[in-house]
This record gives structure tokens, C-alpha cells and sequence, in this order.
């Protein structure tokens, strides 16, 4: 993203006023979110690039100077859509305890996250689509206040304490559950999500066997 990719207006103060006193919080919360689904939309079928902000209002059957009293531009529409992908990241990491490194333990993980990533589809197909303009928008603000889940997985496959052969079956477990998004999103987008999530997990069960046949051999001879 550059600034010729930017869109600058000067909202009329009047507009924003009245916004504010027709709108309960009830209602603004509402209209924010349908604001945050639209734009979901347009930027993962068509991209964050080429979406307008007032192709967003327009759609919401809104003035443009309207969407900017519920958002300062579509750059903060877009990070309020990324910051619920970390928050899935984190709800995901909450469930174990990351200072382990038993394949007992990331195989939680994995079952964990195959349930949030298939709830929030659209989400995880978001960044995947716009990684150069969400990149670039964390490069702008100094937001890394965010640990991305890719990037713990990428300390764990780094981390020594766990056997090279884990590591490998951790990181193919792993694409393989993000490359229902990636490469089978389209493709699956007809099957049931429960149908989906029971492959899914049949997958990374296969993957994940030995390794945790492994360390139930391991435990019982302690």
C-alpha cells in the first residue's frame, strides 16, 4: 500500500454529528459490524487494493462521509479485521500450555485450531489474500504488539528440545490444516464443516501417530 493507494477525504462535521445522535450504541455496534462483514467481503473476493471506500458505503446503502464516522479510513477497517485473526491465534494458544513440547500437546493445538479456522473461514482467507497490504499497514503503525500463530509454530519447529522427526510432522500437520484455506478453499467451500473438521482431524491424526505412539512408549517406561 502507498499513498497514491490511499484515500483522503475531508468528512463534513455535521454528518458525523448527526450519525452520533441517531445511533444508540446498540445500533452503531451493529452497524460497525455489518460495516466490518461488507468489507470482509469485497477485500477477500475482489482485494484490499482495488475496494474503495466507496464501494463499502455504497453497499451499505450509506454516504461515504457516514462509513467514516464508524471507521477513520478503510486501513482501519482492515486492521480491525486482522486483529480478530490474532485474537483466534490466542483463544487457540490459550487452550495449552506452550511451555511444553510433547506432540501430545501440539496435537491439542492442532485440534484446537481446526475447530477455529473452519468457524472463521473467511477470516484466514482474508489475510491469505491481502498479506502484502496487511504487511505493509503493520509496517506503517509498529503493530507487532500481536504474536502471530505462525509464528509460534515457527519457534517450536526451531526448538531443539523437540525431536527433528516431530518437527517435521508438527509443520505438515499443520499445512496441512492451512491448506484447506490456501490451496481447497473454493473446492470444499460445499462440504459440511463437521464432515470437513472429522477428515481434517483423521488427517492429523495419521500424521501425528507415531509421534505420539512415541511418547506413550516413552512414558510407560519411566
Amino acid at each position: 500500500m502507498n499513498s497514491r493507494n490511499r484515500e483522503v477525504e475531508t468528512e463534513p462535521t455535521a454528518e458525523k454529528a448527526s450519525a452520533s445522535t441517531e445511533l444508540g450504541p446498540a445500533e452503531r455496534d451493529r452497524t460497525r459490524e455489518r460495516i466490518l462483514w461488507i468489507a470482509l467481503d469485497l477485500f477477500t473476493t475482489q482485494g484490499y487494493d482495488k475496494t474503495s471506500m466507496r464501494e463499502i458505503a455504497e453497499r451499505m446503502g450509506f454516504s461515504k462521509p457516514a462509513i467514516y464516522y464508524h471507521f477513520a479510513g478503510k486501513e482501519d477497517i482492515l486492521m480491525a479485521l486482522d486483529s480478530r485473526l490474532y485474537d483466534l491465534g490466542r483463544d487457540a494458544l490459550s487452550a495449552v500450555d506452550m511451555s511444553e513440547t510433547s506432540p501430545k500437546v501440539w496435537m491439542a493445538l492442532l485440534d484446537r485450531l481446526i475447530d477455529r479456522i473452519l468457524e472463521h473461514h473467511a477470516l484466514f482467507v482474508l489475510h491469505e489474500r491481502n498479506r502484502t497490504a496487511i504487511a505493509q499497514l503493520h509496517r506503517e503503525r509498529h503493530s507487532f504488539e500481536h504474536g502471530h500463530l505462525e509464528e509460534w509454530f515457527r519457534a517450536a519447529l526451531a526448538n531443539q528440545e523437540i525431536a527433528l522427526e516431530d518437527r517435521v510432522r508438527i509443520a505438515c500437520a499443520f499445512q496441512a490444516v492451512m491448506g484447506i484455506l490456501d490451496l481447497g478453499g473454493d473446492d470444499f467451500s460445499e462440504i459440511p464443516r463437521a464432515t470437513l473438521a472429522a477428515l481434517l482431524r483423521r488427517v492429523v491424526n495419521d500424521l501425528m501417530a507415531p509421534s505420539l505412539a512415541s511418547e506413550s512408549t516413552a512414558r510407560s517406561a519411566e
